[in-house]
């Protein structure tokens, strides 16, 4: 619900009902659904716009890498990313980079970034990582432990960020192999309260610096110490009639974004109620349309879906047709900068 463009405004509605009825701050109560999941780290390290001023929106990466100037954009890092196949407007993101000078990827698979790049450094996967792992929908922490030793000559991030630093003068301010990263990342928050790598390598702990009931004290970060409730009206999303599907890219269990556990073949399936089908019959392959692009898909009837819907799996590969993504326009939410990814409408054409 948060990835609409006016995805802040439900979350704010949300949680002003929670405050006018009473629930913030008892046992039970509450409405987000997770906090801080990486707060019990001390990240005070990274400096962000302190050193790097200019910073690019990452909904609206393909747009705003092709129009930055003074100075334009000449060279881009990719790590721990797919942006191609992960961001909306895969095309133009796509078109991004292939206009760059240097294009620098860090995976350990070809994926639609990593074939754009003159250059793909090989990192190591998630069975070889030796990391500390945050909470995500959940309150706890932990560590991840290589079960098995990386390729010969493979590097983690951390050693290809330090070769890099080494070559730019900064070698000292990367120093140090995983273990020694985690204990500083633990040093200022976690070691005051007894915890240690050692006990999160024992097994993972609920995050000490979550508290178990929010505001219990009813107290709020606001300059009266109160709630503030929304007095402004959230933007709409428009719905011109030329699209009248809203497109609905869902998760899957097979899929984590462009990352599948079985290789995808043939078309990507779309789901519509036969009402609104186009008069395309069932089984039949036609054209996807969104006002940014279109793809082929086989389209499935379902009588259990609604009018107004077409439902396709999240994810994709932009390489094999799939990529869901080349329909969705760059643009962000009310609030945060977030993706307004389910507000896009489509229609479905004959091939």
């Amino acid at each position: 619900m948060g990835r609409r463009v006016n995805g802040g405004g439900i979350v704010r509605a949300l949680d002003a009902l929670g405050a006018v009825s009473g629930n913030i701050g008892i046992p039970g109560g509450g409405v987000s659904f997770y906090f801080k999941r990486r707060g019990a780290f001390d990240t005070s390290f990274i400096h962000g716009k302190k050193v790097a001023p200019r910073t690019v929106c990452e909904p609206l990466f393909g747009p705003e890498v092709l129009h930055m100037g003074d100075p334009p954009i000449r060279a881009v890092w990719v790590t721990a990313g797919n942006p191609v196949a992960m961001l909306p407007e895969s095309e133009t993101s796509a078109r991004a980079l292939e206009s760059r000078d240097f294009v620098v990827v860090v995976d350990s698979f070809m994926t639609d970034t990593a074939r754009l790049a003159h250059l793909v450094l090989p990192t190591t996967t998630l069975l070889e990582a030796d990391d500390l792992l945050g909470a995500y929908g959940h309150h706890w922490i932990g560590v991840a432990q290589p079960v098995v030793a990386p390729p010969g000559g493979v590097k983690s991030d951390l050693e290809i960020i330090q070769g890099l630093a080494e070559r730019v003068g900064l070698g000292d301010v990367m120093a140090g192999d995983a273990r020694s990263w985690k204990r500083l990342m633990m040093e200022k928050k976690l070691a005051p309260r007894g915890i240690t790598l050692e006990t999160l390598e024992r097994g993972p702990i609920q995050n000490p610096v979550s508290p178990k009931i929010l505001f219990a004290d009813r107290k709020f970060a606001t300059p009266t110490g109160r709630v503030n409730l929304m007095t402004e009206a959230p933007p709409s999303a428009d719905s011109p009639p030329a699209y009248p599907l809203c497109l609905m890219a869902l998760s899957t269990e097979k899929a984590q974004s462009s990352q599948w556990a079985a290789p995808q073949e043939g078309y990507v399936t779309a789901t519509v109620h036969p009402d609104a089908a186009n008069g395309i019959a069932d089984g039949e392959l036609c054209r996807l349309e969104s006002c940014v692009s279109s793809m082929t898909v086989r389209l499935q009837h379902d009588p259990k879906q609604r009018r107004d819907v077409v439902l396709l799996p999240k994810g994709g590969h932009l390489q094999k047709g799939h990529c869901v993504n080349v329909l969705l326009r760059a643009r962000t939410t009310d609030l945060g900068e977030g993706g307004a990814l389910y507000d896009e409408r489509a229609r479905i054409v004959p091939l």
